[in-house]
């Protein structure tokens, strides 16, 4: 069986690419352990602002709580993105919402909606298309720098996912019925985050937030929430996120402000877990 191979070497995406900064530095991988981490390598070593490392497969790819991310060769974008914010370190984490929003509008120009579960998972009629895991380093001089790891399944066909995924996940190909551009795709996605990333760095997080807020399908719904630290597990409603990007939820007559976990959403007596 043949295998359709969609370029994503350096030459693919910077031909037609409309950003200032973002991708204009590229890092590029055959294989690698994970783009996170060698973004943060080369973070310590003076990568510039907007830096993209992008690999074809990863051996070691993750996705929040240090779940294993299926990237296998040519089905996807499996890419980190470097940034050094001038805003304040607390908030770096905002990040993680303004890549989701970044994602679903290129996701939305072609012609589908998706839906973001909050803070990380892109979904579309209820299966998982995409993750985000981002990381902060701390660099030689004091600074620090962010890194926006994203994966998004693009041309899988459902028989390519591993079967304890296959009713879980989907993939931009099976979403519209025909083959994608990785290379499009993605500079699409870099031209709507370093629009957004400009956007706060000069005006705040309320656009972003305010764009957050119309993709998500958490908001106004019943959710189970399993705390990172303490891993105490409760339910109530989900109703907004804070300035902070935080979930809050509505719980036994108190609102209770969710900053990290395991977010599931409940319908009918089920609940639904969209991670890989």
């Amino acid at each position: 069986m043949s295998i359709y191979i969609d370029g994503v070497e350096t030459e693919d995406i910077l031909d037609g690419l409309d950003t200032a900064c973002f991708g204009k530095k590229i890092y590029y991988y055959d294989e690698t352990t994970s783009t996170n981490i060698e973004a943060k390598k080369f973070a310590k070593e003076g990568a510039p602002h907007g830096s993209l490392f992008i690999a074809e497969s990863q051996s070691a790819g993750r996705g929040r709580l240090e779940r294993a991310y299926y990237t296998p060769k040519y089905k996807g974008l499996w890419f980190s993105i470097l940034l050094r914010p001038k805003f304040n370190m607390e908030d770096a984490p905002k990040c993680t919402l303004l890549a989701a929003v970044s994602v679903s509008l290129a996701i939305k120009e072609i012609s589908l909606v998706p839906g973001i579960k909050w803070p990380n998972d892109i979904v579309y009629d209820g299966k998982k298309i995409a993750g985000i895991l981002t990381e902060m380093v701390t660099n030689p001089d004091k600074t620090y720098s962010v890194i926006i790891g994203i994966g998004i399944n693009v041309n899988f066909t459902k028989e390519d996912f591993p079967e304890n995924i296959r009713d879980t996940a989907t993939s931009l190909q099976i979403m519209k019925g025909e083959i994608i551009s990785r290379a499009k795709f993605l500079q699409r996605v870099l031209y709507f985050a370093e629009k957004l990333y400009n956007k706060a760095e000069n005006e705040g997080f309320k656009e972003i937030f305010d764009r957050w807020r119309e993709f998500s399908i958490t908001l106004n719904k019943e959710v189970r929430v399993i705390n990172a630290g303490d891993k105490k597990e409760f339910t109530g409603l989900a109703l907004d996120i804070d300035e902070s990007g935080a979930l809050l939820v509505e719980s036994e007559g108190k609102v209770r402000q969710v900053l990290a976990g395991d977010v599931s959403i409940r319908e009918m007596g089920k609940n639904h877990d969209f991670s890989l």
